[in-house]
This record gives structure tokens, C-alpha cells and sequence, in this order.
């Protein structure tokens, strides 16, 4: 089990069994709402206990973005009915965990080109596979 918190310390978030890996987002939508790129780590939403007020936003039909709003940290972003993908910057011990895929890899700013050996997938491969999506922001 892992335990993180937001920025002041109001939502408390404690997850259960998750695979110790990250991944990150440059879509347009992510890179709006984190500065750059989102990163996350995906847990099951059984394996989750949060405390504390959460708001959520909308920004696309399917989905919903959480966020403190005492400090405006931001939390997860989770799909309906999906896996949370939090951000791991939340736990301290997440900062091992691995970057292991980058999806919309050919959307990244410039200052943001991250090194290592794992998949970078582009956008056309991206909403190939995840019809759902109704395409990246431009």
C-alpha cells in the first residue's frame, strides 16, 4: 500500500495493489491542465480510499479529472467505470516507479523530451486503438 495527499493536506489518498509504474500523457487535454505532460499510475477503483473533499471536472464526455479545492492539487484522471490513473507525484514512494509508455508522444513540447527505452505511442496510433477518444485538442 502506498499513501499520498494533496498539496495542504486535506485529501488523503491510500491504494492498495497497483503495478509500481508510471506512464505519461501529452495529449492536449493533459498538457493544458498539468503545464506539460500528465503522468500517471493506474490502481483499481477497489483498491482505493480517499479522504478529504474531491472536486472533479469533465472535460471530455467519458471521463473525469479530480482535484483539491482547498490547494488545487491535482489527483487522478479516471474514466467511467475505469481505473484510477493518479498522479504520482501524490506519494512519496512513487518516485521510483518507472516511466514504462508516453502516448501521444509526437503532441510533446519540445521541453519535454523524456529518455529511457519504452514505447512511445502517436496520436494516430493512440485513437486507433482507443476509439472512444474523440481526438487530441489542438
Amino acid at each position: 500500500m502506498v499513501e499520498g495527499h494533496c498539496l495542504c493536506g486535506s485529501v488523503r489518498i491510500e491504494v492498495g495493489a497497483h503495478r509500481p509504474e508510471t506512464s505519461a500523457c501529452h495529449c492536449g487535454l493533459c498538457r493544458r491542465w498539468t503545464g506539460a505532460a500528465q503522468w500517471g499510475f493506474e490502481a483499481e477503483a477497489g483498491e482505493v480510499r480517499v479522504a478529504g473533499e474531491v472536486r472533479t471536472y469533465r472535460a471530455v464526455p467519458f471521463a473525469e479529472r479530480a482535484f483539491c479545492p482547498a490547494c488545487g492539487t491535482h489527483l487522478w484522471l479516471r474514466d467511467d467505470d475505469g481505473p484510477y490513473e493518479f498522479v504520482p507525484a501524490l506519494f512519496d514512494a512513487a518516485r521510483a516507479y518507472p516511466l514504462v509508455r508516453e502516448v501521444y508522444a509526437d503532441r510533446a513540447f519540445a521541453c519535454v523530451t523524456l529518455s529511457g527505452d519504452h514505447p512511445r505511442i502517436s496520436r494516430a496510433d493512440y485513437e486507433r486503438d482507443n476509439p472512444h477518444v474523440e481526438g487530441d485538442t489542438p
